[in-house]
């Protein structure tokens, strides 16, 4: 279990809580919105019940004004009053600037028969009227709510997360340049004390075989110090032969790694193919991606380096007949700390992303993976 396995379980579990607060609160609305809609029907027939009864008093009657009252009260529920022939005879609660244009009036008519039932009121001389009716402002609103509410909580979440991923990206970035200057410095002292050092056994007559090994060390130890210091400053990129790198790269890990591993280069030394790149940054993407090749390998098996020029982009291919990667892994394998390997810091492919997308604007990444069959990783650079 690694740190960003880790990571990834809390969000997940993070975004489920979310996803319940969201539904919950939706739930529970609706079922507000629901209660309401079936008040609001029981205020519309209500005031059809008053305009009913108003309609059987006589004239001469005098207890009306509860009935009055109870039409008067409804100011929310916008309703349309129709003969059985569906004139429209009156409205109440809808726009007023608006209640003597008929088309208006017909058109939330209209809408009115769509949404609920109408309400039938049999009058004193037999004659039926209807009343029609939609939600209120209020109800309607309240309809709108959670779609408003979950649209504002994934839209905090998502401007978050990016606030968030981009803080963590400048935190990342700054730890890289700390420690790949700091490392560059430590490396320095002790790398010009073994540069004294083989001056010294030359002078001292040391056999020649033992200076010669001695060094390639050094040379080593300057190259990895050059790259470190490189990390924390964009690089310069100038165009070369990236065919004569690769070729020196492959030859440097072959040589350190076991005789049961075949590398297959599908080119050749003669090929010249020009690229505007770092060669010190890129060797060490190169020296990456074929150790993980190696690592990935159980005993004997072969890594094939393929390269596609084409005329804006060059594809370089490093494919393996490993134990491969999880489609779910094709994205962590690149985080900082993600490593299979009981030693190691997991940074790799991590400083292999930086260098290949911040340094060179290309890209590296998972071409295709199949478990117990292998890797091809995949890194594209821009030819101008």
């Amino acid at each position: 279990m690694n740190i960003y396995s880790k990571k990834q379980k809390w969000k997940f579990l993070l975004l489920v809580v979310a996803i319940i607060i969201g539904v919950s609160t939706f739930l529970i609305t609706n079922n507000l919105a629901q209660k309401l809609a079936v008040e609001e029907r029981k205020k519309v027939e209500l005031w059809a019940l008053g305009m009913r009864q108003l309609s059987a008093l006589d004239n001469e009657e005098k207890d009306y004004t509860f009935i009055l009252e109870v039409i008067k009260n409804n100011e929310t529920v916008p309703v349309i009053l129709t003969n059985k022939e569906g004139q429209i005879i009156s409205s109440r609660n809808l726009d007023p600037h608006h209640e003597n244009d008929q088309e208006y009036l017909e058109k939330q008519l209209e809408k009115m028969k769509s949404d609920n039932d109408p309400i039938e009121i049999t009058l004193l001389d037999g004659n039926m009227n209807f009343i029609y009716y939609k939600e209120s402002i209020l109800l309607t609103r309240l309809f709108y709510f959670p779609i408003i509410q979950f649209g504002v909580i994934s839209l905090f979440l998502i401007v978050s997360y990016i606030a968030f991923s981009s803080s963590r990206k400048s935190e990342q970035n700054q730890v890289w340049v700390g420690m790949s200057k700091e490392t560059a410095h430590q490396l320095g002292t002790p790398t010009s004390s073994l540069m004294a050092s083989l001056e010294l056994m030359r002078m001292k007559n040391v056999d020649e075989k033992i200076v010669s090994e001695f060094e390639k060390d050094v040379i080593r130890l300057e190259k990895i110090t050059e790259r470190f210091s490189k990390i924390g400053s964009a690089p310069k990129l100038e165009k070369q032969d990236i065919i004569e790198v690769l070729l020196n790269t492959i030859k440097y890990i072959k040589a350190r790694s076991s005789g049961k591993i075949n590398f297959i280069c599908n080119f050749s030394e003669n090929d010249q193919i020009l690229v505007p790149f770092n060669p010190s940054l890129f060797e060490w993407v190169v020296e990456n991606l074929l150790k993980n090749a190696i690592d990935s390998i159980h005993g004997s098996g072969n890594i094939t380096i393929n390269i596609d020029d084409r005329i804006q982009y060059l594809f370089i291919d490093v494919i393996d007949e490993g134990k491969g990667i999880p489609k779910s892994k094709y994205k962590t394998i690149f985080q900082p700390g993600y490593t299979t390997r009981q030693r190691g810091w997991g940074l790799g492919l991590s400083l292999s992303k930086r260098i290949i997308e911040i340094y060179h604007a290309g890209k590296i990444f998972v071409n295709h993976s199949e478990p117990d069959k292998g890797t091809n990783m995949r890194i594209v650079l821009k030819k101008q």
